[in-house]
């Protein structure tokens, strides 16, 4: 059985693709899936999921970078209120996807950019408080940021333990600083392609003693199917890949591994 830690169900329910894109999952062998939280637009909507699939689905609440702009205080202010039980709602299993993006920052308008960075900061570190309080898990969403991602978990106090930078694809050097913290990397589709020879240094760097697959679908879809639409499904093309092409093992072992490391790092 896999566990796809990281995916976007949103984009499912929204073209009515959801009922299918689950039952291609169970057929693909996977136990259970968290449904990423990126803004107020997805959250009750990834709570409801969880409640109607309970076991199965999994979600997170966060507000992802690229969701960042003027209001972002309104929005992270009700982030907390998702750990308190109402009736028989399920809880989030970690906060995020939260942390900094300059890749996807405006190109032709400086200000603006400048802007958006600094309440990317801001909200960042407000969430990092709410994590460090709540004691959970925290997925990270670093693109163009590394180095600033790693100086602003240092500072807040979050247990590094407790940190999983989703969809790693830095090198061995950048896996080691986060590892020698007690952080960890997830890796998606991203690591079967021909040109992510450092994403794959990096997975061996971490080791498949810590090593956890995800999809980020809709997005990164795996080879063989890379150029169509990822679904949590494909997440079984990662891990055979990695099985296979990284770590040199069976596939049965690489999926217990990579299932119990996802249970233990979000509790389920």
């Amino acid at each position: 059985m896999l566990i796809d830690s990281h995916t976007h169900l949103e984009s499912f329910h929204r073209k009515g693709a959801l009922p299918a894109a689950l039952a291609n999952a169970r057929a693909a062998g996977l136990d259970a899936m968290i449904t990423i939280g990126t803004s107020t637009d997805d959250w009750a909507l990834y709570r409801a999921l969880a409640a109607e699939h309970r076991g199965f689905v999994h979600y997170s609440v966060g507000l992802h970078p690229c969701s960042v702009d003027e209001n972002w205080e309104r929005e992270v202010s009700q982030i907390g209120q998702f750990w308190t039980r109402h009736e028989n709602d399920p809880l989030p299993v970690a906060l995020g996807e939260c942390g900094l993006d300059r890749f996807h920052l405006p190109k032709d308008d400086e200000a603006r950019a400048g802007q958006i960075l600094e309440w990317q900061h801001a909200a960042f570190a407000a969430q990092l408080e709410i994590a460090r309080g709540l004691a959970c898990p925290v997925v990270i969403h670093s693109r163009g940021a590394f180095e600033e991602c790693v100086h602003m978990i240092d500072a807040s106090g979050v247990d590094w333990a407790r940190v999983v930078f989703h969809c790693f694809v830095e090198g061995a050097p950048q896996m080691r600083e986060i590892a020698r913290r007690g952080g960890r990397g997830s890796f998606t589709g991203v690591l079967t392609y021909k040109s992510a020879g450092l994403v794959r240094e990096a997975a061996i760097e971490q080791g498949l003693s810590r090593f956890m697959v995800e999809t980020d679908a809709p997005y990164l879809t795996p080879e063989p199917h890379r150029g169509k639409p990822n679904e949590p499904a494909f997440v079984r093309h990662t891990a055979e890949y990695a099985a296979a092409k990284v770590f040199n093992v069976p596939f049965e072992e690489l999926a217990r591994v990579s299932t119990q490391n996802a249970r233990a790092f979000f509790g389920l």
